[in-house]
């Protein structure tokens, strides 16, 4: 696991807003700053009526506050009597007030979640090369859900909290997720985006998934961005936000279902590549970099894939961005090419473990 990147001066100012609104630490800190000036003010009354040194002062409000019945260090004079009188009184309400207040945090699950939260950020800080997922309603979760099975490090970045709740309670691994605002600036680097390979925006609306592309672009502009869109006059603008691709989720379901009727064989084989269907199929991509060095230089036939794993060389992405779909048995992978396979999923892990270099 990489190092943690320490955070920066706006990150941990962020973190402290965060936790001070989430868990509404204005009452705890209310109540640590109220038996403080109880105890300034019980100080300052034994040392002006009294006329006590600090040390006694201290020491009688202690024991008043605490009401531990402890003697008096010197016989109180009938203003100290009347002060202690009403100083009594009030520290029996300020300690029913504090002693809720912790109640709340302890019993109701306050402090267990603010430490959660802050191991939540730990963990977001360490990560790198792992994809960003912006919105958890329906096309999130599905997004969420295929890149965890992937194997993907995945963070989620959603306001709504009740939304990932279901889900946290299916996931035992947990979830790293930002809860803020993703076309802000701040939410998209407390998820990590200038170490992200790739974020996927799938918010409600076409123009807060604008915004998304834009500021992850300029925050990062390596990263692959894939936006979602409802109208088709959105895809331009995301493109030129900065989108990479731009995937309409009802045009999609629209074509699909018209498919079901005219090619019914073929959607149930892309069902089965989609992990829809009750026999899963997995495509698989593989470079020829990654391949195991005696393994380089030689021909599809001479890999002789098929055999070995029972997995098919489905297609192979040259170099220089062109695709050969099923290549011939001779034709020898150069460098910078990509392998794409098809095969279950036993086949594919049997594939990655005979020809991916370790």
């Amino acid at each position: 696991m990489p190092s943690a990147v320490q955070p920066p001066k706006s990150a941990l100012l962020r973190y402290v807003r965060d936790i001070w609104n989430r868990f509404n630490l204005s009452r705890f800190v209310g109540a640590l700053v109220l038996t403080a000036s109880s105890f300034a003010v019980g100080i300052a009354g034994f040392m002006w009526i009294e006329r006590f040194s600090f040390v006694d002062a201290l020491y009688m409000t202690m024991i008043t506050v605490s009401t531990v019945g402890f003697g008096e260090l010197h016989p109180l004079s009938p203003l100290g009597r009347l002060f202690v009188s009403f100083y009594i009184f009030f520290n029996l309400l300020m300690l029913a007030y504090l002693l809720s207040v912790l109640t709340t945090y302890i019993f109701d699950g306050g402090l267990r979640n603010m430490f959660a939260m802050l191991r939540n950020d730990q963990e977001i800080r360490s990560y790198s090369d792992h994809v960003i997922v912006c919105g958890f309603g329906r096309n999130g979760r599905k997004a969420f859900q295929e890149l965890r099975a992937s194997g993907a490090k995945v963070v989620v970045v959603e306001q709504n909290e009740t939304l990932l709740k279901e889900e946290l309670d299916t996931t035992p691994e947990g979830i790293a997720a930002v809860y803020g605002d993703a076309t802000l600036d701040d939410s998209l680097r407390a998820a990590g985006v200038e170490r992200a390979r790739a974020l996927i925006t799938t918010l409600p609306k076409d123009a807060d998934n604008v915004f998304v592309a834009l500021t992850a672009r300029e925050l990062s502009p390596n990263i692959t961005i894939v936006a979602r869109a409802s109208l088709k006059s959105s895809e331009t603008k995301l493109l030129r936000a900065g989108a990479d691709s731009v995937v309409m989720p009802d045009e999609i379901g629209g074509s699909h279902m018209a498919n079901l009727i005219m090619r019914p064989e073929v959607i149930r084989f892309l069902d089965m590549i989609s992990g829809l269907g009750p026999h899963r199929l997995r495509l698989e991509e593989l470079r020829t970099e990654e391949l195991r060095p005696e393994l380089r230089g030689r021909s599809i036939r001479e890999l002789d894939v098929r055999s070995r794993t029972g997995a098919t060389v489905i297609g192979l992405r040259h170099q220089a961005g062109e695709f050969t779909i099923s290549p011939p048995a001779d034709m020898v992978p150069g460098p910078g090419d990509v392998f794409l396979f098809l095969g279950t999923e036993e086949q594919i892990v049997k594939l990655m473990d005979s020809f991916r270099l370790v």
